[in-house]
């Protein structure tokens, strides 16, 4: 049996090793009735994400903004591992991948899938599931999804991961909690939402088995007219993987985070038409 839905706090995610969140809620806190998780881009850390949620003040939604699984190496920001020690600037730079590799095309460009294995396994296995789902009884149609650049990417990912039902179980109960029937979790195959700022689906999250369905989380993807690494063929994938695809082509040619009223505008629509709704 699920337990009573409660609101999470800071003392919930401590147990996971390895895995910074930081929270903002809603006024007034009882109000949460959805959450959203944010994931910043490689090189970014938490901190400017929970303040992104707090700016957007969703109606009700609690913003978990997370920071990457590991931290950029010093010698990627021209620092000394001294300098970066003495300066604290290692504590603001992370990234998502599995490791830093460079695309095989040449190019000399970071890789856009170095792979997510670990990101995975720490934010679906042990904060969502773990934490969220069993420990304070939310639903994945009660979560919503945002990320920029390798963020979005592993937000679509774990959307994509999740129309694959949870059983056998791959993580780890908490301690004192009971163990979730089957049905309760071969039920739970989509979030409420996901949205990507200049972020593609990673091919290394798609699940591999023969003639699956799409996807069920509804997705909205923005990127910049003359965005690197969100184009028509990913905008394809996209629609290949996922039932519910709206994407947004910016006038200005970056992809950066939204900044003007017409690029907040779709974000904005999104979330409302989320929020409106009951299951995905």
């Amino acid at each position: 049996m699920a337990p009573p839905t409660r609101i999470p706090t800071e003392e919930d995610f401590a147990g996971i090793d390895g895995l910074v969140v930081k929270l903002a809620y809603p006024s007034p806190r009882e109000s949460t009735t959805a959450l959203l998780l944010l994931f910043h881009g490689l090189g970014d850390w938490e901190e400017p994400f929970a303040g992104f949620a707090r700016g957007l003040a969703l109606p009700g939604v609690l913003g978990i903004a997370v920071r990457g699984t590991s931290p950029l190496p010093p010698a990627l920001l021209g620092l000394s591992e001294d300098d970066a020690a003495a300066t604290g600037e290692g504590t603001r730079h992370f990234y998502w991948g599995d490791d830093i590799t460079l695309a095989a095309d040449g190019s000399g460009d970071l890789d856009p899938d170095p792979g997510f294995a670990k990101a995975q396994r720490l934010v679906l296995d042990r904060l969502v599931r773990d934490v969220l789902v069993r420990r304070c009884g939310w639903h994945l149609s009660d979560i919503l999804l945002f990320g920029f650049g390798e963020g979005a990417s592993l937000a679509l990912g774990l959307a994509s991961r999740v129309r694959l039902p949870s059983s056998p179980r791959v993580s780890e109960v908490l301690e004192g909690e009971a163990e979730p029937s089957n049905q309760e979790e071969e039920a739970e195959t989509a979030f409420k939402g996901v949205v990507s700022i200049g972020g593609p689906l990673p091919p290394s999250m798609v699940p591999s088995v023969e003639a699956r369905a799409k996807a069920r989380t509804p997705v909205l993807v923005c990127y910049g007219s003359r965005s690197e690494l969100v184009d028509d063929g990913a905008v394809d994938l996209l629609r290949r993987e996922f039932a519910d695809v709206k994407a947004v082509r910016w006038t200005r040619p970056d992809d950066g985070m939204p900044r003007s009223r017409d690029e907040v505008l779709p974000l904005m629509q999104f979330f409302a038409e989320r929020l409106n709704s009951g299951w995905p």
